[in-house]
């Protein structure tokens, strides 16, 4: 079977969703091609559903550009959807004298950017919000929140299909090629089909530079390797004595062992960070181990053995342990040369809160 369609999006995941319902709402015929059974089954189900509000990430770069703009989008959003958040607010916390100079540096990082309500407390005015914290001061960030992912991927699917647009499930892409100007698609599944589309757009999240590397005529040198990082996490086993996201002052590369709370109230700490070759979302329930110590840095009263297997994350990382972590990649004609191709590589956190930025973006691409 051969269809004629403007538009395929690859991956419908969050960020697909969105760019789906973006690219319909501007009037374009779009199919959403996924491999697997459902909606949001990857990375997008795996995540702590922070809505961020844009401090940690380069200035000028992507995502501290579509952080901002889309915190401000998906807030908004959720209330004309009726999305369930909370905008519960962050403490990022120095535990000790030393962390001072991070803390600042992260206060100006965050003020370059554009988040303009960020406040500096002492440890008492941090102990005020959160009587449980020990730290010496700390960052208060309010307008940090937590979102219900797949409510916001509902609404998203529901106003893609409400402009037109269509999903597939079991449908992998096999392979494209350039032909003329536009894309034919070998798609598999249980029912193979042909696409032809003037505009392919990949949000295939963890497996985006496998799909782009399917793509005949794209150039090698702009499929970018794939890097897993997996993050483990674990909840607290009974009702932790916070109500707002706690943050520990960052020392390296990574966030820290930090806190979130779900939208029930349950605590989860994490990442337990490791680098890997394949997908696996076990949980190891001895990598707790290690977090009794560096949790206890800011919540001295974490008791013993109370820390359980919650989930795990992967990262679809384009680089290494060892490299400057990477900007998000959104690949258009202008960079590649493939007229109607956009992708989307490297698209980890912030990329729920940045979503509909995200979206935007794309059109702005294909435009």
């Amino acid at each position: 079977m051969s269809v004629d369609i403007d538009c395929v999006v690859v991956g419908a995941g969050v960020v697909g969703l969105a760019v789906a319902r973006a690219l319909a709402m501007s009037g374009r015929e779009v199919i959403v091609v996924e491999a697997g059974e459902g909606i949001g089954m990857g990375i997008s189900s795996r995540n702590s559903e922070v809505i961020h509000a844009g401090i940690y990430y380069p200035g000028g770069s992507l995502k501290a550009q579509l952080c901002l703009e889309g915190r401000h989008r998906l807030y908004a959003y959720c209330d004309e959807h009726g999305v369930s958040y909370q905008r519960l607010g962050k403490l990022i916390v120095a535990t000790d004298e030393a962390q001072h100079t991070a803390l600042q540096r992260l206060l100006d990082q965050g003020r370059s950017n554009g988040v303009d309500d960020l406040l500096w407390l002492d440890a008492a005015q941090a102990r005020a919000l959160e009587p449980a914290l020990a730290c010496v001061a700390a960052l208060w960030s309010p307008s940090t929140g937590i979102v219900d992912s797949h409510g916001l991927m509902l609404a998203l699917q529901g106003d893609a299909e409400a402009h037109g647009a269509s999903l597939v499930f079991h449908t992998p892409l096999l392979s494209a090629r350039c032909i003329g100007q536009g894309f034919e698609l070998q798609m598999g599944g249980v029912e193979p089909m042909t696409l032809n589309c003037r505009e392919l757009i990949n949000c295939a999240g963890l497996s985006a530079p496998e799909v782009a590397s399917r793509i005949e005529g794209l150039p090698a040198q702009r499929v970018p390797t794939a890097r897993l990082c997996k993050g483990s996490y674990f909840s607290f086993s009974g009702r932790a004595p916070f109500r707002h996201l706690v943050y520990p002052a960052p020392e390296s590369a990574g966030l820290g062992v930090h806190m979130t709370l779900d939208l029930g109230g349950q605590a989860r700490f994490g990442p337990d960070v490791e680098w890997v070759d394949e997908i696996d979302y076990r949980v190891n329930p001895a990598r707790a181990n290690g977090f009794y110590e560096a949790i206890r840095r800011y919540w001295p009263g974490l008791p013993d053995n109370s820390l359980q297997p919650a989930y795990s994350g992967i990262r679809p990382k384009i680089s290494g342990p060892d490299e400057p972590a990477a900007d998000f990649r959104i690949d258009g004609p202008a960079a590649h040369g493939v007229p109607g191709l956009v992708n989307l590589f490297g698209i980890e956190s912030p990329g729920l809160t940045s979503c509909l930025a995200l979206a935007e973006h794309v059109v702005q691409q294909l435009a």
